[in-house]
């Protein structure tokens, strides 16, 4: 079986992690063990960056900074964990991945889409998602979801404008490769969302089972 690379995307609050855990079960009825990973982190060096990253006492944080942290995560975990699963035949499922540098540092920050585009080429191998998944939702609705889930990290408190950037990015991006992205409204209840997301698995699913 050929390796695949799925990707969710999406703002704050938009239930990244629900859908992950729906996909897991579905897949595996299906006689699939994805591997489920996340950026950032993924790896004992991912898992420090994402401390560091997210640490509120780290406000000060210039942007390029963030980027190329970002990018350090990304450049191991597809190093350590994505290339050689998908040589393996595994499919991953990865919370977040490049298009998030894009949707964050480049819509957020103001970062140029051309530094984020060569980080991707060099350090990110330019590996491409099979598929990306896009869960998306009103600013608003996303931010009082995430505002129940405890104290809020550094990104997370940015203000709604930022937010309203990166779901413009995301939603751009999706715009210009609709060969890959599948756009979700993840303003409906998880079961929904799921069901969009089994559809949009669907040409892969029938790759496995013809």
């Amino acid at each position: 079986m050929s390796g695949r690379l799925i990707t969710l995307e999406g703002g704050e609050g938009a239930g990244k992690s629900t859908l992950v855990s729906g996909l897991c079960r579905y897949l595996g009825e299906q006689g699939i063990e994805p591997l489920l990973t996340r950026e950032p982190g993924g790896t004992a060096l991912g898992e420090g960056v994402r401390e560091l990253v997210l640490k509120p006492e780290l406000r000060g944080m210039c942007a390029e900074s963030e980027l190329l942290l970002m990018f350090a995560s990304r450049a191991q975990l597809v190093r350590e964990v994505i290339q050689p699963a998908l040589a393996q035949g595994r499919w991953v499922l990865c919370d977040r991945f490049t298009d998030a540098s894009y949707a964050y540092q480049g819509g957020g920050r103001g970062q140029p889409v051309e530094r984020i585009a060569e980080l991707e080429r060099w350090a990110a191998c330019d590996v491409q998602p099979d598929i990306t998944l896009l869960l998306d939702l009103p600013v608003h609705t996303g931010r009082a979801r995430a505002a129940g889930r405890g104290p809020s990290d550094r990104i997370e408190t940015e203000a709604d404008a930022f937010f309203e950037r990166v779901r413009g990015m995301y939603r751009r991006r999706a715009e210009q490769a609709p060969e890959r992205f599948r756009l979700l409204d993840a303003s409906a209840m998880p079961e929904a969302v799921l069901a969009q997301a089994i559809e949009a698995l669907g040409p892969l699913l029938n790759e496995v089972h013809p």
